[in-house]
């Protein structure tokens, strides 16, 4: 068994964390948090040891009824690998620490690239994460852009990419960014840094990205559009994404429209907090003009779409799993990940 250590138990950490103990070869030895909050509590529902960056702080989680088994480094030190989900910019500094100790570690896409070194997704670069002791999971969007373009450009080849996306205001559960009424350029210069970002995993792809925040919560959309460089049809795009673990079709029967109905969706699905871990690649809008030219739009949940991303990045770094269908195929089963459409 692999023991994980979750370093900052938020919107991503809590789910690696449950995703970490859904999986047949590895265990949760600890999660951290640095002050007594509602994901605390959670965190001794789910039986996993909390551990805290400073000690003299136990005194509020005693009073608040919260057992602290220890500090960070405790934890850190009883973990084969950690995977670091701290606010973005801490996981650097938590750097120094990891090396200290000699532990593998996974940074979220919150961090540069340069904290690793490497930029991870599954389908793209299992096999080069390979043993390495640093790993950077890129960020949500940059993680559904990976998904998409590489199917892609596998079966067809990618000459360029412009992409646009439109990206949610807050968390649902952030409530120091709101409430919004704004539509706001992010950036307003062009490229954003999600082209570059995507480049650190896909360093041959042509690609321009614009982005704006508009005021929802609960997803991100993308509006893609690609040059193929052979020939195809919307049929065989298709057929492409139906054989991808990550990559859902919302099927026009469903009726579903809007990031808020497949929230629902999800929700009705029962998955774990409305989870969407694939891409919501809309089957109405797939579409291929002239043989070459790809267009769609995708929804991408920033709260979970790098969930499984992290599990297959713990089995390269550790070495455990040489192929990265298996441990794909291990991780999706093991998180009950079952067509959207």
């Amino acid at each position: 068994m692999i023991k994980v250590a979750v370093n900052g138990y938020g919107t991503i950490g809590k789910r690696v964390a449950d995703a970490v103990a859904a999986q047949p070869d590895m265990e949760v030895i600890g999660v951290s948090k640095t002050s007594v909050s509602a994901e605390a509590y959670v965190a001794g529902k789910r039986g996993y040891p909390l551990y805290i960056a400073d000690l003299s702080k136990k005194p509020e989680f005693d009073k608040a009824g919260i057992k602290v088994a220890g500090d960070v480094e405790a934890m850190l030190k009883a973990a084969d690998i950690v995977v670091d989900a701290t606010p973005g910019g801490v996981g650097a500094k938590n750097r120094t620490l990891y090396e200290k100790l000699g532990k593998k570690a996974i940074f979220q896409g919150g961090e540069g690239h340069e904290v690793a070194g490497f930029s991870f997704n599954a389908h793209a670069n299992y096999r080069e994460a390979l043993g390495k002791q640093f790993a950077r999971v890129v960020s949500c969007n940059t993680t559904g852009l990976v998904r998409l373009i590489h199917a892609l450009d596998q079966a067809f080849g990618v000459d360029r990419v412009r992409a646009v996306m439109v990206r949610r205001g807050a968390d649902p559960g952030d409530v120091k960014r709101g409430p919004v009424d704004a539509i706001v350029l992010n950036p307003a210069t062009i490229p954003s840094h999600h082209g570059p970002d995507l480049q650190t995993v896909l360093p041959h792809i042509n690609i321009v990205t614009l982005a704006m925040i508009v005021p929802t919560t609960f997803m991100h959309m993308h509006t893609i559009q690609m040059d193929l460089k052979r020939e195809t049809t919307r049929d065989e795009v298709m057929a492409v994404f139906e054989k991808h673990s990550r990559i859902g079709i919302v099927r026009k029967a469903t009726g579903i429209k809007s990031n808020a109905q497949l929230r629902e969706y999800t929700q009705d699905l029962g998955r774990p907090r409305t989870d969407l871990w694939e891409n919501g690649v809309f089957e109405e809008s797939v579409s291929v003009l002239d043989g070459k030219e790809f267009y769609c739009f995708q929804a991408i949940h920033q709260e979970a779409d790098v969930i499984p991303e992290n599990i297959d990045c713990i089995r390269a770094l550790m070495g455990t799993v040489k192929d990265p269908e298996e441990s794909i195929r291990m991780t999706d089963r093991a998180l009950g990940l079952v067509a959207i459409g």
